[in-house]
């Protein structure tokens, strides 16, 4: 039985997974509650300075959230975005999801390769079989190599059907 200890990885059993994601401060549901709210608020304040006379307030103040809205919506697009790698038995799959869009990759645990794009810091490029994706967007820099050497030794261990020690 072999022990490997993994600092960004979950065991379940005898599945490893890597589950990297964005650091989003609000949920698209949040965003959309605060969106709502400031909407409401502006429209208050554009009303009264229409009953005062200033009657450019509220168009502006409409065209302004129009524009904010817009931003939140990318923002919300991309808030769910992230990366799951997962070994499982003699599979490594690695999923991506980018805007809604799932794009998912299966790899041959014993013809993948796993190294820096470039060097020490870039993207992780996985690749095997004719396929090649890049991982490691949703971890800060200087994890990644960590990240790299974590799903080296999960995909070199030699014991398919051995259970993984997970310590943190």
């Amino acid at each position: 039985m072999e022990n490997i200890a993994f600092k960004l990885a979950t065991v379940h059993g005898l599945r490893i997974e890597w589950f990297l994601r964005r650091n989003c401060a609000l949920t698209p549901v949040q965003l959309s509650w605060f969106y709502l709210s400031l909407c409401l608020f502006s429209f208050v304040i554009g009303v009264v300075f229409w009953f005062l006379g200033a009657v450019f307030i509220l168009p502006f103040a409409t065209l302004e959230l129009l524009v904010v809205g817009i931003c939140f919506l990318v923002y919300a697009r991309h808030a769910t975005d992230g990366e799951r790698i997962y070994l499982d038995g003699s599979r490594l799959i690695v999923e991506l999801e980018n805007a809604g869009r799932t794009e998912r990759k299966e790899f041959r645990r014993e013809w993948v390769r796993v190294e820096p794009s470039k060097g020490d810091g870039s993207l992780i490029e996985v690749s095997g079989q004719g396929l090649s994706v890049f991982i490691g967007r949703f971890v800060r820099p200087e994890l990644r190599p960590v990240l790299a050497k974590e799903i080296r030794m999960a995909v070199r261990s030699h014991d398919v059907h051995a259970p993984f020690c997970q310590v943190n």
